[in-house]
C-alpha cells in the first residue's frame, strides 16, 4: 500500500466514513473509561501532581499533529525574553531513553529522545525534558533544574499533573467527524474546548463552532529561510529553491498542509510523499536530487541526509491579546510577568 493510498484511508476515518459505526461499541466504552477517569480526579479520589512551578499545557482534543510545536516554541520565547526560566516537558513519543526524567540536549539522537524534543531543544535553548510520567518530569524541572515556568506538550488529557493555562492548538480539519475514538479523531467532546483558557487556530481563516468555546486566536507561520539538514549554519533563499524542481517529504500530522505551502511559495514539486506522524525516516525515504522537508523530519534525517537535503523552519506569530490572556492566568498562579516594563 503507497503513503498516499494509507493517507487516503485515515482522511476517510477522521471525517468520518459509514463504516467507523461499526466501532460504535468501542467508542461508548472510551466515552465510559474517560468519564469516569475525569470523575475520579473531579471528586479527588485520584490527585493531581501540583509542580512547584506553574504549567502551561499546550495539547488538542484530537489525534495527530496540528501544530502545538510552534506554539510551545512562542510560548517559551516570549517568557524566556522577560526573564523567566522556562522549561519545556514532553512524554517523549518514540523515545527510547534508557533513564527518565532525561534532559534532552540538541546533539542528541532523536531515536533516543524523540523528534519533537529534540526540535524543541534546538530552537528554544531553555531545559527540555522527556518522561512518560509528566508529573516526575515536571518535579524534575521544577526543584533540580529550578525552572519558573513549565511548559508542557500535549498531554492535556493527562489530569495527573496539574495546569494553570490550557491551550488548545488546532488545524483546518477542526474536530474532523467529531466522534470519539477509535470512531474518530477526539479523545475528548467538543464540550472540552469551552473549558480550556485558549484555542489556537493553526488556519487562516477563524473558524465557527455551533457551541461555546474559549476565546480564540489566529496562528500565523512565517516561514525563515531554507536550511540545510546536515548542516544547520547553511542556508539557501527562496529564489535558488525555486529554480529546480524539488521532491518533497513530511511526517507530521498534516503532510498535505506542508505541501500546500511550498507550491504557494513558487516551489515546483516532482514529488510530495506523505509519511505517518513520527516516522521514523530512514535514507531510503529520502530521493535523490533536491529534497525539501520539514523541521521535525529533519532532525531524524540529518545523520544521513546529502548535501541538498532542506528543511523549512516556522515561528508562529501571536496576536499581542493571546500572551495577556496567558499572563493574566499566570499572575494569578503566582507568576510575576513584567509588562510595559512594570510588574
Amino acid at each position: 500500500m503507497s503513503q498516499s493510498q494509507s493517507k487516503t484511508k485515515h482522511d476517510k476515518w477522521y471525517f468520518g466514513h459509514p463504516l467507523v459505526w461499526l466501532l460504535s461499541p468501542c467508542a461508548l466504552l472510551f466515552y465510559f473509561i474517560s468519564a469516569i477517569r475525569r470523575l475520579l480526579f473531579k471528586i479527588g479520589l485520584k490527585k493531581a501532581f501540583k509542580a512547584n512551578a506553574p504549567v502551561i499545557v499546550v495539547g488538542n482534543i484530537s489525534v495527530g499533529g496540528n501544530g502545538k510545536t510552534p506554539v510551545v516554541l512562542a510560548l517559551a520565547d516570549y517568557y524566556q525574553k522577560q526573564g523567566i526560566k522556562v522549561g519545556i516537558l514532553s512524554r517523549g513519543y518514540g523515545a527510547k531513553s534508557s533513564e527518565y526524567p532525561r534532559l534532552v540536549k540538541g546533539e542528541d539522537d532523536a531515536s533516543e529522545v524523540g523528534d519533537e524534543p529534540r526540535l524543541l531543544a534546538i530552537r528554544s535553548q531553555c531545559d527540555v525534558v522527556i518522561d512518560p510520567v509528566r508529573a516526575r518530569g515536571a518535579a524534575y524541572l521544577s526543584d533540580e533544574l529550578h525552572c519558573d515556568l513549565i511548559i508542557c506538550d500535549d498531554g492535556l488529557q493527562h489530569y495527573a499533573l496539574h495546569r494553570d493555562v490550557e491551550i488548545v492548538v488546532m488545524d483546518d480539519r477542526k474536530v474532523g467527524s467529531g466522534y470519539l475514538l477509535p470512531m474518530g479523531p477526539l479523545r475528548e467532546g467538543q464540550w472540552r474546548l469551552g473549558t480550556v483558557d485558549a484555542l489556537v487556530h493553526n488556519s487562516r481563516s477563524m473558524p465557527t463552532f455551533s457551541h461555546a468555546v474559549a476565546p480564540q486566536y489566529l496562528m500565523t507561520l512565517v516561514a525563515g529561510d531554507f536550511t540545510s539538514v546536515s548542516n544547520r549554519v547553511r542556508t539557501s533563499p527562496l529564489e535558488e529553491i525555486q529554480k529546480v524542481p524539488c521532491s518533497a517529504i513530511a511526517g507530521i500530522g498534516s503532510p498535505q498542509r506542508f505541501f500546500s505551502q511550498l507550491k504557494e511559495m513558487g516551489i515546483q514539486l516532482s514529488s510530495a510523499t506523505p509519511l505517518a506522524d513520527h516516522h521514523a525516516i530512514t535514507r531510503s525515504d529520502i530521493p535523490n536530487g533536491r529534497v525539501l522537508m520539514t523541521e521535525k523530519d529533519a532532525v531524524k534525517a540529518a545523520p544521513f541526509a546529502h548535501n541538498d537535503c532542506w528543511f523549512l523552519p516556522v515561528t508562529a506569530h501571536l496576536a499581542p491579546d493571546f500572551f495577556n490572556l496567558v499572563n493574566v492566568k499566570l499572575a494569578k498562579a503566582g507568576l510575576k510577568i513584567k509588562q510595559n516594563g512594570q510588574e
